[in-house]
């Protein structure tokens, strides 16, 4: 009996052992694979998305847009957050360059030496670790500075790193001086041109062949004629052309003209109503500025905005050579098309805003660093004109379904500006225009000001995210900087 007992619960126990074996196993969790899983979550001012404002995290919009998604190699989602830091100083239309020692530069009105326009520099802002670590400093201090210009405007040429600082004085001409050691020290001004009026200028670069300088330079204005006047340096600023059309002969486009970009084959660029009057063009001469031709851009659909800024066709040149052109439509949101033939053809126009209640947006500015990859900057109004900057990312623009990568640069409770419709008018530091760049880690730059800081000049990054030149990678994690840098 008792060896009985014994045998029939050592059977039992030897059961038991192995019903883990036989038995029924629990189901195994389901391991949700989706490319959005980071491992923090998404911050509620960051949107992924695809043109038309389709939420790439709603299955259902994604399903209902027809869309198939193909979120793999150069369109792969990164963890993206973005943020602002504060230049120290008020800035107006604040134009900006980047050198390659990783300094940033910004224009900042009637703030040098005797009231000059100052030349900010920014050093170890780039690649910062620690809040700490970047300062911000007037390195614009020559004997005799020139007096303070109506349009203040800096440009940093891509290609030798010279900083171009251009005064403009109305009726007075245009002067130009740079500086080839980082603001260290300043080259006499030179006069561009004195025979026209002057105002709303814009000034680029290019490798195309000159004969005393490696890039030859061409700025544009307004000289109240039917189309921009643009002049040509080849011996790195020293010497002028006399102004020539910015359009072809007879276009009457209007003498406004958004930001010059030069590209990597020597090409020129810039955006501006179409020659009819209506719609956008995209702008290009071959010669150095001398000759231009039209190429419009596909508003069919978008329409064109009727505000303030209503000339705004901006362009960015990506390091392949091709043209990618932002605009405002008429429901003032942001459009963007590329063109990979230097302007002769273009894709159909993607309207870029993120899938929030945007009420309008203004003051668009775009740049391009590696192959198809390209930065969006502009200002959206969320209600009740709380006026924030909106910083959006592209990584594989020639993709069938693009992903675009939206931050909001200030957080909620921080808008840079509630001026009634200030997206649509000239308001604050903003003026009539802003400016973008990417450094040489990929990551985008953006200058503007925060108006309801006192209108402190400001640079707009992305924190974290995808680097937009070489190898498609995490960039180093920058801290956040916000209303404790103004």
């Amino acid at each position: 009996m008792r060896i009985g007992m014994t045998i029939l619960l050592s059977l039992l126990m030897l059961m038991t052992s192995f019903s883990g074996c036989f038995g029924s196993k629990e189901e195994a969790p389901t391991i949700d694979d989706s490319p959005f899983n980071f491992d923090q979550e998404i911050p509620s001012t960051t949107w992924y998305h695809y043109a038309g404002g389709v939420d790439a995290l709603n299955a259902s919009a994604v399903a209902d847009a027809n869309i198939t998604a193909n979120l793999t190699g150069s369109n792969l989602p990164f963890w993206t957050n973005g943020s602002y830091y504060g230049v120290g100083v008020s800035t107006f239309e604040p134009t900006m360059g980047i050198t390659s020692s990783d300094n940033l530069y910004m224009t900042s009105w009637g703030n040098g030496p005797a009231g000059s326009t100052a030349i900010v520099q920014c050093s170890s802002l780039i690649e910062m670790a620690n809040l700490s670590d970047y300062s911000c400093v007037n390195v614009y201090d020559p004997i005799l500075p020139v007096p303070n210009s109506n349009d203040p405007y800096v440009y940093v040429d891509k290609w030798t790193d010279r900083i171009m600082k251009f005064d403009m004085h109305a009726l007075l001409g245009m002067t130009v001086e740079w500086s080839d050691n980082e603001g260290t020290s300043w080259s006499l001004p030179t006069p561009a041109t004195s025979y026209s009026v002057q105002d709303h200028q814009t000034i680029s670069s290019a490798p195309y062949p000159a004969a005393a300088h490696p890039t030859t330079w061409v700025f544009c204005i307004n000289g109240n004629w039917e189309a921009p006047l643009c002049s040509t340096s080849f011996d790195g600023g020293n010497t002028w052309s006399p102004e020539v059309p910015g359009a072809p002969l007879g276009c009457s486009s209007g003498g406004l003209s958004a930001h010059i970009e030069g590209g990597p084959n020597g090409n020129f660029y810039r955006g501006n109503i179409g020659c009819s009057g209506s719609g956008y063009s995209i702008y290009r001469s071959t010669n150095g500025g001398f000759t231009w031709t039209e190429h419009p851009l596909p508003t069919e659909e978008s329409g064109t905005a009727d505000t303030w800024n209503f000339e705004e066709a901006q362009v960015g040149i990506d390091e392949e050579g091709n043209v990618h052109a932002m605009w405002l439509g008429a429901d003032n949101m942001p459009y963007y098309a590329y063109s990979r033939d230097e302007g002769d053809t273009w894709s159909d126009a993607m309207m870029i805003a993120p899938p929030t209640d945007l009420v309008g947006t203004g003051f668009p500015a775009v740049t391009a660093g590696g192959d198809g990859r390209v930065a969006f900057g502009y200002l959206g109004d969320s209600g009740g004109d709380n006026w924030n900057g909106y910083l959006t990312i592209l990584t594989d623009a020639f993709g069938d379904t693009p992903l675009f990568t939206t931050v909001q640069i200030n957080d909620v409770g921080d808008p840079l500006d509630t001026t009634t419709d200030c997206g649509y008018n000239r308001c604050g530091g903003f003026g009539d225009f802003l400016d973008m760049g990417v450094d040489q880690y990929g990551r985008p730059w953006w200058s503007l000001s925060h108006n309801e800081g006192g209108e402190v000049g400001i640079f707009a990054t992305i924190t974290n995210g995808p680097s937009l030149r070489g190898e498609i990678e995490q960039l180093n994690p920058m801290p956040a900087g916000g209303p404790q840098t103004l």
